[in-house]
């Protein structure tokens, strides 16, 4: 019989790549993961890893087993969620993990909303970059997700999570107040080739979008400056360090005297923000409610 705790332990390490990062994940030390693995092996009678250096990758057994896995830890999330549904207390504490413009745009109207229609549900949030929020969600330290869809991120296929997406907005150019372009109603990407880009770190969901956006204008930007926090960006253009492309939400109640923001002509970079939960806890009394108030708020984003 498999025992499914290993199978927990087997998907971190699937998703972390090293024994050391899914035992830090985990809250276990990396020699007690590694005798879990090795007693999952001896349970299923096959090789599951492959272990190069510091790193592991899945045999084909372990991919196999991997895919199971999705399926008994979804129906476990599944069950929790029936017998809790059974108890009838749609009270406790729900966990969020959030991206900071998520939190203004959805996550706080949200809180007010089921502090009015669910008292009895709480939400407690944890800022989280959009990559970020997802790991803490899939390895147990947060109940729900809002994250936003990059380039490598989890697709609506994904065996360990149930997606929901919530609103999507564009990306402005942001332009020193001086630069040439700036007094144009629309910018191109293709116009801003040779200028010195800031942006942010490498890793960041929105690095990956401003890239792709720059791919499909037929150049790589060239990042001078990196930061992971917009007032930032925006101060360090208005400063004349270079341009940008800043996401549409995080721009409002900015001061923008020394820029000047553009909506892009052509083809844009565009934010896709979506909340997610591990596969079968969506019909959980206390996560449903959370993710009707998310859809709801979602709606209702100015400018998706």
């Amino acid at each position: 019989m498999i025992d499914p705790r290993r199978l927990r332990i087997l998907r971190a390490v699937a998703d972390h790549r090293t024994v050391t990062a899914a035992a830090a994940a985990l809250y276990l030390t990396p020699s007690a993961v590694s005798q879990q693995l090795a007693a999952l092996e001896q349970e299923t009678g096959h090789t599951l890893l492959h272990r190069s250096g510091r790193g592991v990758r899945l045999t084909a057994a372990g991919e196999i087993l991997l895919g199971h896995t999705h399926e008994v830890l979804a129906q476990l999330e599944r069950a929790e969620a029936e017998l809790a549904a059974y108890a009838g207390g749609a009270a406790g504490e729900v966990t969020v993990a959030a991206f900071a413009t998520g939190i203004a745009e959805v996550l706080a109207p949200a809180i007010a909303r089921l502090a009015r229609e669910h008292p009895g549900i709480r939400l407690r949030v944890r800022d989280a970059e959009g990559d970020q929020s997802l790991l803490q969600l899939l390895d147990g330290e947060a109940d729900l997700a809002l994250a936003v869809e990059y380039r490598g991120a989890p697709g609506a296929d994904d065996g360990r999570l149930s997606v929901i997406p919530l609103y999507a907005e564009p990306f402005d150019a942001v332009l020193p107040a001086g630069h040439p372009l700036a007094d144009l109603p629309a910018v191109s990407l293709a116009d801003l080739s040779d200028a010195e880009w800031v942006g942010q770190y490498p890793g960041n969901p929105c690095h990956d979008v401003t890239l792709l956006a720059c791919e499909l204008a037929g150049f790589q930007p060239r990042f001078v400056h990196s930061s992971d926090d917009f007032r930032a960006v925006t101060a360090l253009v208005g400063a004349g360090a270079g341009v940008a492309l800043v996401p549409r939400s995080a721009l409002r109640g900015m001061d923008l005297k020394e820029v000047r923001v553009r909506p892009v002509s052509g083809p844009s970079a565009t934010r896709r923000v979506f909340a997610a939960t591990r596969r079968g806890a969506e019909s959980h009394p206390l996560i449903a409610p959370v993710l009707a108030a998310l859809s709801l708020e979602g709606e209702r984003v100015p400018g998706r």
